[in-house]
């Protein structure tokens, strides 16, 4: 996002996110979701599809990037550094790391329709939720 400032291709909009989120082509959630339990996960969702513009031509999408306990093909030290930092967000906010079949449940539960998840940097995934 470094960088985008100041075009017209990126904004950054303060606001309550369990409130209203602008309408806009995408919404972008960086280690949003894992401070959350699943009930305010899905208000925030919801408030994520209300937002993202669809039209005839083109549909919006939710970006995630967090962590997901399961991903295939990883060692075990990040496997111990993601079930570390499952049990530190829960401690701290109440939160958790999630599966990706408890990711599943909160995007269907949001009303979305589909979702791909592609392991990157390091210990997150990135996460692409449609309406």
């Amino acid at each position: 996002m470094g960088g985008l400032e100041g075009t017209n291709n990126f904004s950054y909009v303060a606001g309550d996110m369990f409130e209203t989120i602008p309408s806009a082509d995408a919404v972008f959630l960086k280690w949003i979701l894992h401070d959350w339990n699943d009930e305010d996960c899905v208000k925030i969702l919801k408030k994520c599809k209300e937002a993202i513009a669809v039209d005839d031509k083109k549909g919006g999408k939710v970006i995630v990037i967090d962590m997901v306990l399961d991903v295939q093909g990883i060692d075990n030290e990040v496997r111990e550094t993601h079930l570390f930092l499952d049990i530190t967000v829960l401690g701290y906010y109440n939160g958790k790391e999630r599966t990706e079949k408890e990711f599943a449940r909160l995007f269907f539960d949001a009303g979305f329709t589909s979702y791909k998840i592609t392991p990157a940097f390091g210990l997150r995934s990135l996460i692409e939720i449609y309406p």
